[in-house]
């Protein structure tokens, strides 16, 4: 867990928060182009962005996160047709959570958190709406998570691989269970593999606190929605990777909240 291995120290001559103040809203950007064309199967790197109301080809200028939509009013320049919130937010959400890594990390290890910030975040906006955890993003962060434990502290690599088993075991028991005693999917197999993911990067001591974080998140989520009118149901479907990603990344930074680990 990042918390554990602060390396701020490191001067590099630039203050931790200027970079992600510059690079994160265009990595936002790129990360809400992902998860528009991904789940259509559209091309993500050679098409250009065009309005979606008008079809217009969006100019460079026209395509600065953040500062490209407030000039704008939210709005296409030609059709005047409202832009939505979608593209903003993510370029914020992005800016956030560098500045958050930077209040928790420092050096090399500020940059890897915030890579996997960036990654968490995509598997999550992808997740609330597609409902489907890529295989791109959740393969790689179990291998990446084991090799980065081995990196900080060779000596607990076998925790960190003990919780990436364990992450796949409950969950498929769980998915497996729910299957047999309700005849239907009730948890996708992108869960079970991203709490693989989860057990490798904070280990078998922070596995329980990351899930218990994102089950919260989600029962939150899943209340607010009943209270603005969705109502609650068996068959309600909840995008429960993007809050396990959420708790993951608490966990990540922040270390666990339940004590089960000794000392």
């Amino acid at each position: 867990m990042a918390g554990a291995f602060d390396d701020s120290d490191q001067d590099t001559g630039l203050p931790d928060w200027l970079l992600p103040l510059l690079f994160a809203p265009f990595v936002g950007s790129f990360l809400g182009v992902v998860a528009i064309r991904w789940p259509e199967g559209r091309p993500i790197a050679v098409a250009r962005s065009r309005c979606p109301h008008c079809d217009r080809a969006l100019s460079p200028l026209e395509l600065l996160p953040l500062v490209s939509w407030i000039l704008a009013g939210g709005r296409c320049r030609r059709c005047k047709a409202a832009l939505g919130l979608f593209y903003p937010a993510i370029e914020l959400a992005a800016l956030v959570l560098a500045l958050w890594a930077a209040s928790q990390t420092g050096g090399w290890l500020f940059w890897v958190s915030c890579l996997f910030g960036w990654a968490l975040l995509l598997a999550a906006v992808i997740d609330l709406r597609a409902m489907i955890l890529p295989d791109f993003i959740t393969l790689p962060l179990i291998p990446l998570g084991l090799a980065l434990a081995y990196g900080l502290e060779p000596g607990k690599l076998a925790d960190h691989a003990l919780g990436a088993l364990a992450g796949f075991l409950v969950f498929a028991a769980l998915r497996w269970g729910y299957r047999a005693l309700r005849g239907r999917e009730g948890l996708g197999f992108g869960d079970v593999k991203l709490a693989a993911a989860m057990g490798a990067w904070v280990s078998w001591s922070g596995l329980p606190s990351a899930i218990l974080l994102g089950t919260l998140a989600a029962l939150l989520w899943v209340a607010v929605a009943a209270r603005r009118g969705a109502g609650l149901s068996a068959d309600r479907k909840v995008p429960f990777g993007a809050f396990l990603a959420f708790g993951l990344w608490v966990v990540w930074l922040h270390g666990p909240i339940l004590a089960v680990a000794p000392g």
